[in-house]
């Protein structure tokens, strides 16, 4: 398929996107690429295949969906510059 200089003017007033004219020929010819790609996917003989809602198989069942602490509290306050009673120490702020 072809676009010419009125369809890619017309893109660029729908998208409201700004072109010159210098820009209007190389976008032309980029967009009549694009489209050929798609025309190219759509001569593949798709027939019995069937239709995917993802492109990566199943490998894994998912886990229920709680609230947890991540019981992980030794590794985080090891990050921590200053740690009292299982929390965070931080400064007193006082205004």
């Amino acid at each position: 398929m072809s676009v010419d200089d009125t369809t890619v003017r017309r893109i660029a007033r729908l998208a409201r996107i700004g072109i010159t004219d210098a820009e209007v020929a190389p976008l032309a010819a980029e967009l009549s690429a694009i489209l050929g790609w798609v025309e190219q996917l759509a001569e593949v003989d798709t027939r019995g295949v069937p239709p995917m809602a993802a492109v990566m198989p199943k490998r894994h069942e998912w886990r229920d969906d709680a609230v947890t602490d991540g019981n992980v509290r030794e590794a985080v306050l090891a990050n921590a510059p200053e740690a009292l009673s299982g929390f965070f120490a931080v400064p007193k702020v006082i205004e």
